[in-house]
């Protein structure tokens, strides 16, 4: 039986431009960048979560032949694919501070919920990423 999430996949259309966005502006680590010839296979982490990955995966082959690649790029351009992130953070103000100082488009700012304080923010490709700091006990 499973046990853990140990890989998750989102499509961006530049890994270069996702690594300096998830890395230079988010603070994650590359935990994998590998050349495989027909791909490149290109993993991030949060820091000191190696066991969790995020594979920053460009459509194309080998998943995919041309003309679906291309629809895929265009879903996601429009935000469309349904891939989405959700993280947490102990202080949501900080957090959001630092993101809009780094110029990180914030589609929600902090909103109070039940389940605790959580916003949104788009990564350069129109993938959601969801940011929860947890209701103080």
């Amino acid at each position: 039986m499973m046990n853990a999430i140990t890989l998750s996949s989102i499509f961006v259309l530049d890994q270069d431009e996702a690594l300096d966005f998830y890395v230079g502006k988010l603070g994650f680590e590359v935990h994998t960048d590998a050349d495989l010839g027909f791909m490149r296979w290109l993993t991030i982490c949060v820091p000191g979560t190696p066991g969790r990955e995020i594979l920053l995966e460009r459509p194309g082959a080998p998943a995919h032949d041309d003309a679906t690649a291309e629809r895929i790029r265009e879903l996601v351009t429009k935000g469309a694919t349904g891939g989405w992130l959700g993280f947490t953070t102990d202080d949501i103000h900080k957090t959001h501070t630092e993101l809009v100082d780094k110029g990180v488009e914030i589609t929600q700012e902090p909103t109070v919920q039940s389940y605790g304080t959580d916003m949104a923010i788009r990564d350069p490709f129109g993938n959601q990423l969801r940011i929860r700091e947890a209701p103080a006990a």
